[in-house]
């Protein structure tokens, strides 16, 4: 009973409050920050890695620095906003660091790694496919800009200014990179699914 009455404590503290008490000297608060994000910031980080070892050391990183720099967080922004900054600027250095030049890779090196993707599909047939697999599927094909604001916007439930500021880019920059991004994940399902990716969108 009271394992139940903590957890529903723990649940109505918001990320405001948990930070003020983790500045105020309760560090082990800062675990509950943690486990409240780090699954979006994981696949978050495995849209610009590209492999889970990378996105795990990508995402440790990234709350690593959140929590030494979290006396400069201004509380009248949403955590998550700033926690999705550093996630970006985390996963940009570190692809920097393996001198992976994603600006590199077409479309046509793109459908090349598809092949292996194709042939497991056609295998187990489409009918057996979960939609939500075939999109986050599709997704791991886009360039890491667009894989993130997708996954920021529809996922994260981010609105245009709040992914502008974690990326560092115009609202209306981004309203114009995720119509993009929305066109190249259509062009992604359309190669995987066919006449199935009208079910989808």
């Amino acid at each position: 009973m009271n394992v139940v009455l903590h957890s529903n404590m723990e649940q109505t503290l918001t990320d405001l409050v948990l930070i003020q008490n983790v500045l105020n000297g309760d560090s082990a608060q800062y675990a509950l920050l943690v486990k409240r994000h780090q699954r979006f910031v994981f696949t978050l980080a495995l849209r610009f890695a590209k492999n889970r070892e990378d996105a795990e050391e990508i995402a440790q990183d990234c709350f690593i620095k959140a929590y030494k720099a979290l006396g400069t967080f201004k509380q009248t922004a949403k955590f998550s906003t700033w926690l999705y900054t550093i996630t970006y600027t985390t996963a940009m250095t570190f692809l920097r660091k393996k001198r992976l030049d994603t600006s590199s890779i077409n479309d046509e090196e793109t459908f090349l790694q598809l092949e292996n993707h194709i042939s497991s599909f056609n295998s187990n047939g489409y009918e057996k496919q979960d939609s939500h697999k075939f999109l986050n599927q599709a997704i791991q094909l886009l360039l890491p800009d667009d894989a993130a604001i997708i996954t920021m916007f529809y996922q994260g439930e981010q609105s245009l200014e709040e992914i502008g500021e974690a990326l560092h880019m115009e609202a209306n920059t981004i309203k114009v990179k995720l119509h993009r991004a929305r066109q190249r994940l259509k062009e992604k399902l359309q190669y995987l699914l066919h006449d199935e990716v009208k079910e989808l969108l």
